[in-house]
């Protein structure tokens, strides 16, 4: 059991990408009094991740140099380095992000769900699956992984998700049909097209030919390398400006209905690649909403309506900048760690080395592009 006697000063909410990494932050601000409730384990969403998927963020260990590894959560850490691996598996970041709570000696209490936050007079009281815990802030970094969109249109419950999906090898049949054509869909069509399974992938714009650099709008380079040495196949179909209204099942076989371009039939059921809502919808009465449903922040990434609240992780929003990678929203650690330890009254000077790194203290900075996921 969880006991509520004593008050922490932090508790994070998950321990994936963004609590870890935020927990290393907050311990190098100085605080020592935090917590991490993770529901599984340390990474958990990550071994969830389908066998042969990757982070299409390439590591590469450049700590040496002054540049943190792009993958990386924590200052003086390397996925590239502990891995010897350029872009793991979701198994593989997991064991990553498992060292690095190691490494940092982060409180972790695994195996906990929280039901939901209650504000109160000396912060917060949350109620877990292992009783009530007391803090003075929360920090949300539940992440998304867990929280696939199912509900997009009339049949998508015919369908399974990409993130239902264990295995890619555990896909039979001689075709298959891929509902989204962004990172995932494209990640899960060339996986089966390996194996020989004629694959047609429907988008309902045509998120493979979009001209950016910013991979929160167009396909990464790690995938359309993919895709290029794929194409000799024959075994990749692309349909643009194919949104699908609605999936039937006929017999064994399932057709999908799309607007403009016709129907799709197949004989197993769909994969949705149709992205995830993200974990802040468990504590929504606690934002304010922004236009695209996404929480309000203030420029500490706290909550405008409920104060000791943050978000961290791929659900921040300022402005038009999404920080949905995490090389983008781990430059938010320092921001969230330094408003906290201010507060509390310790000192942490040892977070200017975070602005040596070229991560984020005392600024509302971005890349300055308009980004979607």
């Amino acid at each position: 059991m969880i006991s509520s006697d004593n008050v922490l000063d932090v508790v994070i909410v998950g321990g994936g990408a963004a609590g870890v990494g935020v927990a290393a932050a907050l311990k190098h601000a100085g605080l020592t009094e935090v917590a991490i409730l993770e529901r599984h384990v340390v990474g958990g969403s990550f071994q969830r991740w389908p066998a042969e998927m990757r982070l299409i963020t390439p590591s590469f260990p450049t700590n040496s140099i002054g540049m943190l590894d792009l993958n990386s959560v924590a200052i003086g850490t390397s996925p590239a380095y502990t891995l010897q691996v350029e872009h793991p598996t979701g198994k593989q970041y997991a064991t990553y992000l498992q060292a690095v709570a190691r490494f940092f000696k982060l409180k972790v209490n695994a195996g906990i769900d929280v039901f939901d936050i209650e504000p109160d007079t000396l912060g917060f009281t949350l109620n877990t699956s292992q009783g009530e815990m007391r803090a003075r802030h929360v920090i949300w970094a539940a992440g998304e992984f867990q929280y696939p969109r199912t509900s997009c249109f009339p049949g998508s419950e015919l369908c399974r998700h990409n993130s239902q999906v264990r295995a890619w090898s555990d896909i039979s049949g001689k075709e298959a049909l891929v509902l989204g054509g962004y990172e995932s869909g494209m990640d899960a069509a060339l996986h089966m097209a390996e194996r020989g399974i004629q694959v047609t992938v429907l988008d309902r714009g045509s998120a493979w030919s979009a001209e950016s650099s910013d991979p929160s709008i167009s396909l990464s380079t790690y995938t359309h390398e993919r895709y290029e040495k794929a194409k000799h196949t024959g075994n990749i179909r692309l349909v643009p400006n194919a949104e699908v209204v609605r999936v039937d099942q006929v017999g064994t076989e399932y057709d999908a209905i799309t607007a403009d371009q016709g129907s799709f039939r197949t004989a197993q059921p769909p994969i949705l690649a149709t992205g995830f809502h993200g974990s802040h919808r468990l504590i929504q009465n606690l934002f304010e909403q922004r236009e695209d449903g996404y929480p309000l922040l203030s420029e500490e990434d706290e909550s405008t309506i409920t104060p000791g609240l943050f978000l961290v992780g791929p659900s921040v929003r300022h402005d038009q900048h999404v920080f949905c990678f995490i090389y983008k929203f781990r430059q938010r650690f320092a921001v969230v760690a330094k408003t906290i330890a201010e507060r509390v009254g310790v000192d942490h000077s040892q977070l200017e080395m975070y602005r040596q790194w070229g991560m984020f203290l005392d600024d509302l900075s971005c890349c300055g592009e308009e980004c979607v996921c």
